[in-house]
């Protein structure tokens, strides 16, 4: 005699070996394409009061149009904003060409998406670079860090959203 589990067993199989002669089973898809990807990168790790850090943001198209419009914010973290003795201010924006660098407008928490210079072509990236500059006068052994909200459109209409994308922390250290 079978058991209730092998009948089971065996009727399910039937029932997938007919969906699939019928065209009826569900297909295995790949995932879409990533559109557009924002990545952050810094020169150092750690600085001292009175030191610079570049900041890199690198915006690549994954897409297969061209990204037509960026926007973008850029803030601190939670943490960084609970350190009121850190002091810090963005002071310079170079948009990274076959040319060389040239300046960009818009620094801090601000629309930072025109900076990339924008038609952005399929499997082409674009680097912005940010100077952060910390004050002679701020505190020691803390990190700062920054988030970042992207919204990207593209010439077949299509858009993403994305984020939040966080930057590497730099720590300001003291000797």
């Amino acid at each position: 005699m079978r058991s209730t589990r092998t009948r089971r067993l065996g009727l399910a199989t039937l029932i997938a070996l007919a969906l699939a002669l019928f065209g009826l089973a569900p297909s295995a898809s790949a995932a879409a394409p990533e559109r557009a990807e924002l990545t952050f990168a810094t020169d150092t790790a750690t600085t001292q009061p009175g030191g610079t850090v570049s900041l890199s943001m690198t915006l690549t198209n994954h897409h297969t149009h061209d990204v037509w419009f960026v926007y973008q914010t850029i803030d601190p973290t939670w943490l960084t904003t609970q350190r009121p003795d850190l002091s810090y201010a963005f002071t310079g924006c170079a948009l990274t060409t076959a040319g060389g660098a040239v300046p960009c407008s818009g620094t801090g928490p601000a629309d930072l998406g025109a900076n990339y210079g924008t038609t952005v072509p399929p499997g082409q990236s674009r680097t912005v670079t940010l100077t952060l500059e910390v004050a002679e006068d701020s505190g020691c052994n803390g990190n700062i860090g920054f988030y970042s909200y992207y919204y990207a459109e593209f010439s077949d209409g299509t858009s993403v959203s994305a984020g939040p994308v966080h930057t590497p922390e730099i720590r300001v250290a003291c000797a």
